[in-house]
């Protein structure tokens, strides 16, 4: 019968090296986001940024009331953009190790 090889220990990071990081949270997809703000406007925002989904949802009432819904047309799109800023913002924070 064959012998195993001993168990290596754990490698450990030498003094003043930084230890590797392993992400284990999955980033956002900006296809979904994007998708989901431009078909649900605020509340699809919420996938990419819950501030920026309040703060929209504010906008785009505020801007309802004001313009009996037309100004709809520019404050939705926008949900979109803002889609797509928030979560390659997430993933590159994510990815730098900052969260």
């Amino acid at each position: 019968m064959p012998e195993e090889p001993p168990a290596q220990p754990p490698a450990t990071a030498s003094p003043g090296q930084q230890p590797q990081r392993i992400v284990v949270v999955p980033t956002k997809s900006v296809g979904l986001a994007v998708l989901l703000a431009v078909i649900f406007g605020p509340l699809g925002l919420l996938y990419s940024t819950v501030m920026g989904a309040i703060v929209m949802f504010v906008v785009n009432i505020v801007v309802a009331l004001v313009t009996v819904g037309f100004g709809l047309i520019l404050t939705w799109p926008i949900c979109g953009v803002w889609a797509v800023v928030a979560t390659k913002a997430y993933n590159k924070n994510l990815l730098d190790g900052q969260r």
